[in-house]
């Protein structure tokens, strides 16, 4: 895994200097080299072996297309179509939970404890959501919030805090990306999100390791 890992970490490098500096060609070159390493990371540790792998493989597969389509600037189709790629891909990591296995109380418990915070979320987006992105974030919302809540409820069937870390990340990433396009724009949106972003991928990367 680690020429992979330092693929990214080499186009992360680029893709932050190029925001920072604004050239924006950096940035569309880079971003797809250092998600295509959390992909080529994935199948270096043996995703395809089991069913919970392939299904963390298509996840990431969807967050690749998400990345790409969040590269253009005051693009709002692109970002609509990002959102929905990025929907899809957190219902591909619902699945592999389910893969692995939920605790029903766990879960009940989980979704119960994570509304509060997902309510907060959208009362912090919805002033300066446009009319036509209410009904996306908000599935959006829902969506990551049950992504959480499903990786919570595997612990008791698996003890793996590994992925409940990588749920996290995901989750703390994604803050940044809407506090990025509706809240307040800036250079430190990416330069905190898109590091935590791409080490929740490559820890859920870690968790596909098939026994034995």
């Amino acid at each position: 895994m680690l020429p992979w890992i330092l693929l990214t970490v080499v186009a992360l490098a680029v893709v932050l200097y190029g925001e920072y500096s604004n050239r924006s060609p950096l940035v569309w070159v880079a971003k797809p080299l250092a998600s295509a390493g959390f992909m080529g990371a994935a199948v270096a540790n043996g995703a395809f072996e089991t069913g919970y792998g392939n299904a963390i493989f298509m996840a990431l597969a969807w967050s690749l297309i998400g990345d790409v389509l969040l590269i253009p600037r005051n693009n709002r189709p692109a970002f609509t179509f990002g959102l929905l790629a990025f929907l899809v891909s957190h219902i591909g990591y619902l699945v592999s939970f389910r893969v692995l296995g939920f605790d029903g109380l766990w879960l009940a418990i989980a979704v119960a404890a994570l509304i509060g915070p997902a309510y907060l979320v959208f009362r912090w987006l919805r002033p300066n959501l446009p009319p036509g992105m209410v009904a996306p974030v908000t599935a959006y919302i829902v969506v990551i919030t049950a992504m959480v809540a499903g990786a919570v409820a595997t612990w008791p069937t698996v003890h793996a805090p590994l992925v409940l870390v990588a749920a996290v990340l995901f989750y703390l990433s994604d803050l940044t990306v809407a506090r990025q396009r509706f809240v307040a724009p800036g250079i430190v949106n990416r330069l905190v999100g898109l590091p935590l972003y791409y080490a929740a991928q490559f820890v859920f990367v870690l968790t596909v390791t098939p026994p034995g």
